[in-house]
């Protein structure tokens, strides 16, 4: 079988969207996430790759523009195991294979995209941390080419320090953009500057090249399979993320509650 049915067939297999507590998600596996993305690069179109986890259901349900970032997006997977068990514990078919963030993707997605000449921008993280784990990915992927900057400038589109990223990222004529900012600034930044960018892919990554970087102590990954990961996060970095881990999951519970007993009530009218 060729690569061009391959990866037709991997993107024929995609799911369609599911909804959880108000949320859009699809059930994609990491092959499949590259398989998209190989097939947008290919045909040069421009498509929008978003995630949920519980953290952005929360900023969903809050924030406006983080609405419209999701109502922009072309696909959206899922990165949390939380996701999945919510999923789950709805009846939907959802597996660990579902659950795709980007400390364990962003090595695989480095490995394609040097095997198949793709450029990347990655726009985020403290000054000069990206750039650490920017070099420690083409160590280990030989050809890789990517370019980085830093996430602590003035957003504002109209602001100088904003245009210079723009024309930084344009220069580099990036396949794959992948912002680093962290939700929702992250998100925001994309919702306002969309227009002027002219990557095939752009993804909201996170702080993905933090722990390559070794700025962020990464999570044992069975932590993540287990659905513990938030743990270590919580614990490497409490000051920043208590209310992510300890408050907002109140939230999640609560819409979770009104789906569950919406769905049952749903149940005994059809059986009226």
């Amino acid at each position: 079988m060729t690569t061009d049915v391959v990866t037709r067939t991997a993107v024929q297999q995609a799911t369609d969207r599911m909804t959880i507590l108000g949320v859009q998600v699809e059930a994609l596996s990491m092959s499949q996430l590259n398989a998209i993305i190989a097939d947008a690069i290919d045909h040069d179109r421009h498509i929008i790759i978003a995630n949920h986890n519980l953290h952005s259901i929360y900023l969903f349900h809050h924030d406006p523009k983080m609405r419209l970032f999701y109502a922009s997006a072309d696909r959206i997977h899922i990165d949390g195991m939380g996701v999945i068990g919510l999923g789950r514990l709805l009846g939907m078919p959802l597996s660990r294979d579902h659950r795709v963030t980007f400390v364990d993707w962003m090595g695989p997605l480095a490995k394609a995209a040097a095997e198949n000449s793709w450029r990347i921008f990655y726009l985020g993280g403290r000054p000069g941390v990206s750039e650490r784990g920017a070099a420690v990915l083409q160590d280990s992927y030989p050809g890789l080419q990517i370019e980085t900057a830093h996430g602590f400038f003035d957003p504002d589109p109209v602001s100088a320090e904003a245009q210079a990223v723009i024309a930084k990222i344009d220069a580099w004529r990036p396949h794959l953009l992948i912002t680093g900012m962290g939700m929702p600034r992250q998100e925001h930044w994309i919702v306002d500057h969309v227009g002027k960018l002219s990557a095939n892919v752009i993804l909201n990554g996170g702080a993905a090249l933090d722990y390559f970087a070794g700025a962020i102590s990464t999570p044992p990954r069975w932590a993540g399979r287990c659905g513990l990961e938030w743990f270590f996060r919580l614990i490497a970095e409490p000051r920043r993320l208590w209310s992510r881990y300890l408050v907002e999951p109140w939230f999640i519970t609560y819409k979770l509650l009104l789906e569950i007993a919406s769905k049952r009530l749903s149940a005994q009218r059809s059986y009226e």
